[in-house]
């Protein structure tokens, strides 16, 4: 075999592994080129799985050394072999994975065809063919994207009978559409889109995959990065009914200002059939907020009163037509509340019955990962690994506080806050927790600094989470695992 054919192979090889990189961050980042530069929390990982091996590769061509970038090729796989061996959320090979990567096969060997019928050895010619492929990838997957929402308004259509809630908030939107389906599943044919699926891409293929014709009421929520994403969503469901939920700093990364984050989630009032908008009272209003869509929001939590929220469960009062009304549920969290209420404000918007209710919240079961309270192995158990908000978090410490053994809290911190908030978090743990446990290092300074009294353990990776808990726990401890940010941030 000679030279230039081994230089080929190695260039061919080289582009599948650059492609098998970008396209891993392209699937945790939801598609976005902008968040995967400009966002990712290891940006150092760009340096060493792309920028590096990429300069070697100009670098052998410039030196006609070609015939070596099969070496290069067989180390950078064996990068790649370690890489991915330390993530807890490797590549999917969904149909679009799939896809891209027929077409970076298909303009690899396009180029070793060039290259050898017409003698054309051209340095761009062999690193563009990652980008040709990422560029028809990128169209064929908007019209894709584009024929999967005519098919998906299509459905929607015929549904003429079917009520659309969609839910939106800095935190809590997935429990406000547990608790919602639930209480609603009581008295109508309810659907709710799975897990936490908040885009739009998501929505379509949920409604043309799993919506059955013969669904009442669909709940949805609706997520955002950046601006306009919500109004989106809305253009393509148009609900009769929305909730904006409890507004904060989360993703004040991608916002810059609270008051960005604000107008993007009143962008769900643009829905051209919506009837009401139950909004959270403690919410800032946009400056420019029309008349007409301020007529249609209720506000809530409604009047409570009598608020015992313990390990145990939590009971509460809501004042309802004028009168006041005990419940009882065995969700944890004083600010699950406020979610349960407006569950309840669009359960009475439906026309149940108050008596309905009230079984409904008592028989509420409770949200996975979201201060999920487990017993196993002789230990308690809180499952809080799906919230990543300071008011969330302090109050599953809260709830820690009153367990008599040893407790131990495991935590990246808060991912997307300032060290501010962070801080505040440190010196809570500090006061309650006897051990500790940080994982990753994104907040990890601020917690060695904050952290006095408590045992503290730093953790670069979850890969020894595992033995970790087993050498450093006891029965009868609590253990608290409070957010799970994926090892790519």
């Amino acid at each position: 075999m000679d030279q230039e054919l081994i230089g080929l192979i190695g260039n061919f090889l080289l582009n599948l592994e650059f492609a098998y990189y970008l396209i891993t961050l392209l699937q945790w980042y939801n598609y976005s080129f902008y968040r995967v530069i400009f966002m990712h929390h290891k940006f150092m990982w760009h340096i060493w799985y792309f920028v590096l091996p990429l300069c070697v590769f100009f670098a052998l061509h410039t030196m006609h050394l070609e015939q070596y970038c099969i070496l290069l090729a067989i180390v950078f796989f064996i990068a790649l072999v370690l890489w991915r061996s330390k993530q807890d959320k490797p590549l999917r090979f969904t149909k679009r994975v799939q896809r891209f990567f027929g077409l970076c096969v298909i303009f690899g060997f396009l180029d070793i065809f060039l290259s050898i019928a017409f003698k054309v050895d051209n340095l761009l010619l062999h690193a563009f063919t990652l980008v040709f492929a990422v560029l028809v990838s990128n169209i064929y997957e908007a019209t894709l994207m584009k024929q999967y929402t005519k098919i998906a308004q299509d459905k929607l259509q015929i549904m003429t009978r079917l009520r659309i809630i969609t839910i939106t908030a800095s935190f809590g939107k997935t429990s406000i559409k547990n608790y919602l389906t639930q209480i609603l599943s009581k008295h109508f044919h309810v659907y709710a889109t799975p897990r936490s699926v908040n885009t739009l891409r998501g929505i379509v293929a949920d409604i043309n995959e799993n919506l059955d014709y013969s669904t009442e009421i669909y709940i949805t929520e609706a997520g955002a990065r950046l601006k306009g994403d919500i109004d989106e969503i809305v253009q393509f469901l148009h609900p009769q009914y929305v909730v904006i939920g409890e507004i904060g700093e989360q993703h004040i990364e991608y916002f810059k200002n609270i008051q960005n984050i604000t107008n993007t989630k009143f962008e769900i009032l643009n829905s051209l059939r919506l009837k009401r908008a139950f909004v959270f009272k403690e919410n800032a209003l946009p400056q420019d907020l029309e008349p007409e869509k301020k007529s249609c929001m209720r506000f809530y939590p409604m009047e409570y009163r009598n608020i015992q929220a313990t390990l145990d469960g939590t009971n509460f009062s809501l004042k309802i037509n004028d009168k006041w009304q005990d419940f009882e549920t065995k969700i944890l969290g004083e600010f699950n509340v406020y979610n349960i209420a407006v569950a309840v404000s669009v359960a009475l918007e439906f026309g149940m019955k108050v008596e309905e209710i009230v079984q409904a919240v008592n028989r509420l079961e409770q949200v996975p990962h979201r201060l999920q309270k487990i017993t196993a192995n002789q230990k308690l158990i809180l499952d809080d690994s799906f919230n990543g908000n300071l008011k969330g978090m302090l109050e599953a410490i809260r709830l820690a506080s009153l367990y008599d053994g040893r407790k131990v809290i495991v935590t990246p911190g808060i991912v997307e806050g300032s060290d501010e908030a962070n801080k505040q978090l440190a010196k809570r743990i500090d006061e309650v927790f006897d051990i500790a446990i940080i994982t990753g290092a994104l907040n990890a300074r601020v917690f060695r600094e904050n952290i006095k009294n408590a045992q503290k353990i730093f953790l670069q990776t979850k890969d020894s989470l595992e033995s970790m808990l087993k050498a450093c726990t006891l029965s009868d401890d609590l253990v608290l695992f409070s957010n799970d940010a994926p090892s790519f941030i």
